[in-house]
């Protein structure tokens, strides 16, 4: 009986967007996973297609990931991003040129980012675009998130929760030209009478984490390996402990292995400032460029140079390593299951590229090893599976994330815990807003719509988990005060009856994302 195995990758960032400012140092986050993970995925995938490969992955591809990737502004400065770390590179093959293994990864950096840029003028600046393209090949499904990756358990108000998930399906709509069939649950975050809205959004499917399944009742039969049905008829996907581990761990996972590129060690950080300073994220201080010359070595910091051929080669092991562990996991399963065994193998879109830099071309080499070199499993996504198999077990599955400690403690603790009262607040609000206006017009529909979108962005788990893990923790706790002062604005003008029509336009220049919203989802 031949297993399924289910590749899922969550691509999801904040919406930063900041029009206020010619150059935005947050901004850069974006402008780092579209040139070290999407355009590489999409090089990948055209790679697949045009051999003819019958390839089936599944990627979550965030409302607000969609709406910075279709912004015209944030594209034009992904183009000067882009262009300024081209100009790096031609720097770098000068002064690099009397030693020999520096300029061979300059003039490598220089070839790889000159394809990329090639790339994305090819699909017209438009990856959601280029991501349709492969959906409609049926290389791959697109699945959605909440509108804002909010976490949906701790909004603890129904109408909230509705908002999040029907603004994120009719979004997804606007871009992909259908409805979602499954979602990823922010943070893999369940709790019991969600299913209710996506059965109202008509999604048939969702990934939780691991002991969100197994603690379900009654216990899942097959474990994680096959998916279930909550009493509401929404299926549910559990991911596979032991093919995250071996990408994941710490201690196990295929990143760390010395031979890659080591993350942290970056041309902007071991140069002299004012020849790296117009090429850095923000002129005043150091940061990253992308271009990095070493290997992760060990624990030691005497770094050995970056050799791509010797980190092609772990890539292949790796590749070969996971395929066979999949296989083994395959046969073994077949033989107490009486249907196909899933395995479900979900990751972080941006792991692959960004923070392993070999990741896209581990995912190239597995697929491609998959579909020509063995028969144990075939790839699929979890729809497809739901077509083959379309009976299933009935359980209530138990709250779970896959966050620290399997609950909400990341997203609810001492740093972050004052954004919940006032957002408590603020969803009573919108609700009583969109009660006493069920048929707004004109200025005063903009400014319910846009009083939405201001709570959807302050509602974002992206905010208290920067707080948590304290990356950036300035620009979290403003980003959550700047939203939630804008709906309090906005809802004062309203309930005194007159709207501020050029401080509500400003607002909208500010935050343009979801054009679609509708106001009386909160109703």
């Amino acid at each position: 009986m031949q297993s399924r195995l289910a590749l899922v990758l969550h691509a999801h960032l904040p919406f930063v967007r900041h029009p206020e400012h010619d150059r935005f140092l947050e901004e850069s986050w974006l402008f780092e996973a579209i040139t070290e993970t999407y355009l590489p995925l999409i090089q990948v995938m055209d790679g697949w297609l045009a051999l003819g490969m019958e390839t089936r992955l599944t990627l979550t591809l965030s409302p607000t990931l969609c709406a910075m990737l279709q912004d015209p502004l944030l594209q034009d400065r992904y183009v000067r991003h882009l262009e300024g770390l081209l100009a790096l590179a031609e720097k770098e093959i000068h002064r690099t040129h009397w030693d020999r293994e520096f300029r061979e990864l300059a003039w490598f950096y220089h070839q790889r980012l000159t394809n990329l840029r090639a790339t994305y003028f090819i699909y017209g600046r438009n990856l959601v675009g280029a991501f349709r393209k492969f959906q409609e090949q049926g290389q791959l499904e697109i699945i959605t998130t909440a509108a804002t990756h909010a976490l949906l358990p701790l909004l603890n108000h129904p109408p909230s929760v509705r908002a999040q998930i029907l603004t994120a399906r009719d979004h997804y709509r606007s871009c992909f030209g259908c409805d979602p069939r499954g979602i990823w649950l922010p943070e893999c975050a369940y709790v019991e009478g969600v299913e209710a809205v996506l059965q109202e959004a008509n999604l048939r499917w969702f990934i939780m984490d691991t002991h969100g399944l197994l603690h379900a009742r009654p216990r899942p039969r097959y474990g994680v390996f096959a998916p279930v049905l909550t009493p509401n008829g929404i299926a549910a996907f559990a991911r596979d402990s032991e093919s995250a581990r071996q990408v994941w761990s710490r201690n196990e996972g295929y990143p760390g292995d010395p031979r890659y590129r080591d993350f942290y060690r970056d041309l902007g950080y071991d140069l002299d400032f004012d020849y790296v300073r117009p090429h850095l994220p923000s002129p005043q201080l150091r940061g990253f460029t992308g271009l990095k010359y070493h290997r992760i070595t060990g624990p030691t910091a005497n770094k050995a140079v970056y050799d791509r051929a010797c980190a092609l080669k772990a890539v292949d092991e790796h590749a070969s390593h996971f395929l066979n562990a999949r296989r083994e996991q395959a046969r073994t399963l077949g033989n107490l299951m009486d249907r196909p065994p899933l395995i479900v193998a979900p990751y972080d879109a941006e792991l692959f590229g960004h923070w392993w830099y070999e990741g896209p071309d581990f995912l190239d080499l597995l697929v491609r090893k998959a579909h020509y070199d063995q028969a144990d499993f075939k790839l699929a996504t979890p729809s497809d599976y739901l077509t083959e198999n379309p009976t299933l077990q009935i359980v209530r599955p138990s709250p779970s994330s896959w966050g620290e400690e399997g609950y909400w403690k990341l997203w609810l603790n001492e740093t972050n815990e004052w954004i919940i009262p006032h957002l408590a607040v603020a969803q009573e609000r919108m609700t009583a807003l969109a009660r006493a206006h069920p048929e707004a017009a004109g200025l005063t529909l903009r400014a319910l719509n846009h009083a939405a979108r201001e709570l959807l962005l302050a509602q974002s788990s992206d905010w208290p988990f920067i707080l948590h893990t304290g990356t950036s923790p300035d620009y979290a706790r403003k980003r959550a005060k700047d939203h939630l002062l804008r709906f309090i604005a906005l809802h004062d003008m309203l309930t005194a009856g007159h709207v501020d029509e050029p401080r509500l336009a400003r607002m909208e220049w500010l935050d343009n994302l979801f054009p679609e919203v509708d106001y009386r989802y909160w109703a």
